[in-house]
């Protein structure tokens, strides 16, 4: 049985489990005089048959999920080390996936070894064993956690603190794993950044002025050193973001004042959705939009004013990308716009302030630390952003400040680097975990700072 065939039985079974021991304990309840009498409500007693039943099956099955494949993988290639040894993990790794290949009927059989067949065969046998392992284990764990926990139920077992316990775990273990994903994540790039800059200075990667990472593969072809500077890429990353957010905090933020202070009850009832759509809108038709579009209407009337506007350029992804981003600075300053308590209105009101100084002198300056969150949101977003600056802006890594010239960013050179057949030990791969780790570290600089601002701002006015 398969993996997610076995989670649904699971879940199936704690749904019975849980129904099974609320009936219990409303059966206990009945003759003592009522669910008054019983320690908790029947539904905890329900959870907790449930949680004996699902809980450790569930933990077995991502136990069983995490080993499974590399023990298999391990008898199997051992099975075959005498015939066909492998000399190191390349070799290794072929030979594993040789193997899989062909236990899964992705590679014909025909004129394959006789040693090879075999292994395949021998794969797919402990892998049928294994399944079948695994639903016998978990069906028998989860027989007996259900035995086990209606069997506690009782008119005086205190279920309620026993489930709010686990409960607590749970989410615990759910915000632990999320850190633990985020060190991981922050470690695995720091690692092949420092692999990276044991290669290419680090004064050299962040301060240099050219960017030409194409490497050879072996010492005597031409090009066998490349430059590594990413000041190019970090002035297209804020040349492309800067004209984004030229356009998408006025548009956003007015829209915001708008929908939040001025507009009618239906006049926002169908803005604000309709504004919200552009949220929706995939990536890629945004760059199809200002390559075929806002690109070429740029360049012709750039040439009727008698300036060069290159095809792709920043201005074009970054016009493109503010109109993206407006939602986002838009609906958060709108939240927080409409969240100003109406006291303060009121009272500048009361005070002979008009509704237009109302809005610059008290609500704003109240509701700032949001507004100041959506624009970092939307920085963030406009950084990170690959798909639009590919089709609008190109992939020239310029130093320039020009947004009429074509540049490219970060992002775009981190999937150009680790598209296609890579060897990640040369200085070309690593440089795209280098060029994510700088990526990271501006990030949480802005995060920084916008808290900052948050910070002084909400001491002000809570």
């Amino acid at each position: 049985m398969q993996a997610t065939n076995i989670l649904i039985l699971i879940l199936g079974l704690g749904a019975f489990a849980f129904f099974l021991g609320r009936g219990r304990s409303l059966a206990l309840a009945k003759p003592l005089g009522g669910i008054r009498k019983l320690h908790s409500l029947p539904s905890y007693y329900g959870l907790h048959a449930a949680m004996w039943c699902s809980l450790p099956p569930l933990f077995l099955l991502a136990m069983w999920m995490m080993f499974d494949d590399p023990l298999i993988n391990s008898i199997v290639v051992e099975s075959v080390a005498d015939e066909i040894a492998p000399t190191d993990a390349a070799s290794y790794n072929l030979l594993l996936n040789k193997i899989s290949n062909l236990a899964d009927g992705i590679l014909p059989r025909k004129g394959e070894s006789a040693v090879l067949i075999a292994a395949a065969d021998h794969m797919e046998a402990l892998r049928v064993i294994s399944r079948w392992s695994l639903t016998a284990l978990m069906l028998t764990l989860s027989g007996l956690g259900l035995l086990w926990g209606w069997s506690r139920i009782s008119a005086s077992f205190r279920a309620r603190p026993v489930v709010e316990k686990v409960m607590q775990n749970i989410l615990l273990a759910c915000a632990c794993l999320a850190i633990f994903t985020t060190v991981g994540i922050v470690l695995s790039v720091l690692f092949e950044s420092i692999q990276f800059f044991r290669s290419v200075p680090i004064f050299d990667f962040v301060f240099g002025l050219e960017w030409s990472p194409q490497t050879a593969i072996r010492e005597d072809q031409v090009g066998s050193s490349g430059s590594f500077g990413a000041v190019p890429l970090f002035v297209g990353t804020l040349l492309v973001s800067a004209v984004a957010m030229v356009v998408a905090v006025p548009v956003g933020l007015m829209s915001a004042i708008y929908l939040a202070e001025y507009a009618s009850k239906s006049v926002r009832t169908y803005a604000k959705p309709a504004l919200e759509i552009l949220a929706g809108i995939p990536t890629v038709v945004y760059g199809f939009f200002a390559a075929l579009t806002v690109a070429p209407f740029l360049r012709d009337l750039g040439a009727s004013f008698g300036l060069s506007v290159s095809s792709e350029s920043a201005l074009a992804a970054g016009g493109v990308m503010g109109v993206m981003i407006i939602p986002f600075i838009s609906s958060l300053a709108d939240d927080v716009i409409t969240a100003v308590p109406q006291s303060m209105r009121d009272g500048s009101l009361a005070m002979g302030a008009t509704h237009s100084e109302t809005v610059r002198r008290v609500i704003i300056p109240a509701a700032l630390p949001g507004i100041v969150g959506g624009v970092m949101l939307a920085i963030s977003r406009a950084i990170g952003e690959t798909m639009i600056v590919v089709m609008a802006a190109g992939m020239a890594a310029k130093l320039t400040a020009n947004p009429l010239e074509s540049v490219t960013t970060v992002t775009v050179q981190i999937v150009t680097l680790l598209t296609g057949d890579q060897e990640f030990d040369s200085p070309k791969t690593l440089a795209a975990f280098a060029l994510g780790l700088m990526l990271f570290t501006v990030t949480l600089l802005l995060n920084i700072f916008a808290l900052h601002i948050v910070k002084k701002y909400r001491e002000q006015y809570d």
